[in-house]
């Protein structure tokens, strides 16, 4: 079992920044690939970014690839997305994922991951 809360949303104006925060608890958090997914109103949750289990491997939607950095603090339980040069069609609510198994590639599907955060609100105005 693996608790994950995100933080860090908020109101920003296109092409500004801000950074999200994911804090885990209840199990070793270093077993974990993380994931971040975004939903937009009346769309599907789409993958955003994954990070390996020691952080030295990272993989992004096309669509925020080069804005958008992925990074870990296993010491800390805390996986962190950086979003600069924000558009609005970032916006949407944010969600933090956890995999458990191991495996030799990233997970991009939804359905690899075992335990999701609540989500938090990202609004980009243009």
């Amino acid at each position: 079992q693996l608790q994950l809360v995100e933080s860090g949303g908020g109101l920003v104006q296109a092409g500004g920044s801000l950074r999200l925060y994911c804090t885990a608890s209840g199990r070793d958090f270093s077993n974990y690939a993380m994931g971040w997914f975004r939903q937009a109103p009346g769309k599907e949750r789409e993958f955003v970014a994954v990070i390996s289990r020691g952080g030295g491997n990272t993989d992004f939607a096309d669509s925020v690839k080069g804005r958008f950095t992925i990074s870990r603090d296993n010491a800390k339980a805390t996986v962190y997305l950086q979003m600069n040069s924000l558009k609005p069609e970032d916006t949407a609510v944010y969600y933090c994922a956890a995999d458990l198994r191991r495996t030799y590639y990233l997970p991009r599907n939804l359905y690899d991951y075992d335990y999701w955060g609540q989500g938090t609100q990202v609004t980009v105005s243009s």
